[in-house]
């Protein structure tokens, strides 16, 4: 089990997208990115930390990934690229943009397509990275959340993501199955990201092995995998140390 462990915190998306998230959480969170396992892939913070983060982790290899239209998906999108644009200013490298799931679901396909353009647009495709988020625990029918992953891939996201960790119902394997096929199916490399309530090395190996089984062994790595936690890191250190009494908190 080592080996998934140092698997999954190279692939882990550390966040801190707590609503009364400070400067001093930033710090910690920081702190541990570089962890004695290695360094995981990123650190996720609200576009106001992303100034923070960055001079924070200068000189490693840990990305920095900001949130837009989070967590409801409902922003006019002007203000989603001015966001998406001071981000990218401030030193972010990825961008996890909400899908507006609440027009998707009204019917409103055009809105949803305008948004997924501009922000594609407005990513730079040198090395950022836009995962598109697509709340399905809100989308619920496995028929939505085919349609919406395929919406965003063929739109331009790199990843997409299952959650924003604020909906009652985040990640679940039934819901990474159905984008794993898009993944699959796609002409061109796509990655994954579950997001949400994955607590312990039990939960990130299930993901593991499910992406490993559709996609072939090996190819869970950090470009085209990650996970989105907050307390993951800890149940998988202490896995790697042998504690299987030490579990980890709230995730997002």
């Amino acid at each position: 089990m080592n080996d998934i462990a140092r698997r999954a915190i190279a692939c882990l998306d550390l966040t801190e997208l707590g609503d009364h998230a400070t400067d001093a959480d930033v710090e910690a969170l920081c702190a541990k990115a570089v962890s004695p396992a290695g360094p995981v892939a990123a650190v996720c913070v609200w576009p106001r930390h992303v100034t923070l983060a960055r001079r924070l982790l200068a000189g490693t290899p840990v990305r920095i990934a900001t949130v837009v239209n989070f967590p409801g998906g409902d922003e006019p999108t002007p203000h989603i690229v001015a966001a998406v644009e001071q981000s990218l200013a401030d030193g972010a490298d990825e961008i996890d943009l909400v899908l507006p799931y609440h027009a998707y679901l009204q019917g409103a396909i055009e809105h949803v397509t305008m948004v997924l353009e501009a922000v594609r647009s407005a990513v730079p495709t040198d090395g950022h990275l836009l995962k598109v988020i697509l709340e399905t625990g809100e989308l619920g029918d496995p028929h939505f959340i085919e349609s919406a992953a395929r919406m965003a891939v063929g739109h331009g996201a790199d990843f997409i993501k299952t959650s924003t960790g604020k909906s009652p119902v985040s990640a679940t394997l039934d819901a990474t199955a159905i984008m794993l096929q898009v993944i699959h199916d796609a002409a061109w490399p796509v990655g994954l990201k579950p997001s949400g309530g994955i607590r312990t090395l039990a939960d990130a190996t299930a993901y593991i092995e499910q992406a490993d089984a559709v996609m072939g062994a090996g190819w869970v790595t950090p470009s085209t995998f990650r996970f989105g936690a907050s307390g993951l890191l800890t149940a998988l250190l202490a896995a790697l140390e042998g504690d299987a009494g030490v579990t980890s908190v709230e995730a997002y």
